[in-house]
């Protein structure tokens, strides 16, 4: 039987092309106008996932 990724980590992960996972960082989904427009401009591009998760990331993503 085929291996499926887990589809939850699938939508919220990005995987680069050096092979990084990458997280989009909390606090921007509503309520954008009373938030300081400085910290939202440099928090785009999303993070790196901790070291202690990568391991666990890249199983349920089925990456080698």
């Amino acid at each position: 039987m085929k291996q499926k990724t887990h589809s939850g980590v699938k939508k919220r992960t990005k995987v680069t092309g050096s092979g990084k996972i990458l997280f989009q960082k909390a606090c921007k989904n509503h309520l954008m106008s009373s938030k300081n427009k400085r910290a939202l401009k440099s928090s785009e591009g999303g993070v790196q996932a901790p070291a202690g998760h990568v391991q666990t990331l890249k199983r349920m993503l089925k990456i080698a």
